[in-house]
């Protein structure tokens, strides 16, 4: 059924604030786990979405690339964290980075289990429809979230996992793309060459959330 933009607000709107909410406190707690405490001094270790809404890519632009483009895009007030301050700098970025995909992944399965709840009940029930739209977009938006945030460009955390695994000379020059990522990330997004390069794995982890969650073929997505 197509939806309507109003309609689309209404049942995207708590799965992209957990999504972005939980993705950038799930950075500050692996931060403070590996030694850098800036993103707990801050209250950004948090879950309250209210620490972490910026105006312009929370809601404008997730709103917008949500009507005109087949992705989601947005973003929260970046968590800061202080590199220098966790034990092993380096090594550890590799694991505060990842951990904001990661949450998304994990909250895909777990709007993935809601959706399979809601399959289950009566189709008369009006709470169904809802429920089953909410779970189909709470999939949607952290599937997407997971992958777009895995592309290897500064300063996504893809990017900041590649500067990890990198050896030192080429991290330095590859992290100096930074000051251009936004730009490019943009280019990309809206001349549909990153929906192309993301599709698949994000297909793949639509399947992977299926499997794990019990969903039969084609019941979503």
């Amino acid at each position: 059924m197509e939806l309507s933009l109003i309609q689309k607000v209404a049942v995207f709107a708590l799965p992209v604030l957990f999504a972005i909410t939980l993705h950038e406190a799930a950075h500050g707690f692996v931060a403070r786990h590996f030694g850098d405490m800036t993103a707990y001094a801050a209250g950004r270790v948090s879950l309250n979405p209210l620490r972490h809404i910026d105006p312009l890519g929370t809601i404008i632009i997730p709103l917008l690339t949500l009507v005109l483009t087949p992705f989601m895009f947005g973003w929260a007030k970046p968590v800061p964290v202080n590199f220098g301050n966790l034990r092993n700098p380096k090594r550890d970025m590799l694991w505060v980075a990842a951990a904001g995909p990661f949450s998304n992944f994990l909250m895909a399965l777990a709007w993935g289990f809601l959706l399979r709840i809601s399959l289950g009940l009566s189709d008369d029930n009006a709470a169904q429809g809802w429920l089953t739209a909410v779970g189909e977009a709470g999939i949607f938006v952290n599937v997407i979230f997971f992958a777009l945030n895995l592309f290897p460009l500064p300063p996504l955390d893809g990017g900041r996992i590649m500067v990890s695994l990198l050896p030192r000379p080429l991290a330095y020059k590859f992290a100096a793309i930074e000051r251009y990522g936004f730009f490019i990330l943009l280019a990309l997004l809206f001349t549909g060459i990153l929906g192309r390069i993301l599709t698949p794995l994000v297909s793949a982890t639509v399947y992977v959330v299926a499997v794990l969650c019990g969903l039969p073929a084609g019941s979503f997505m």
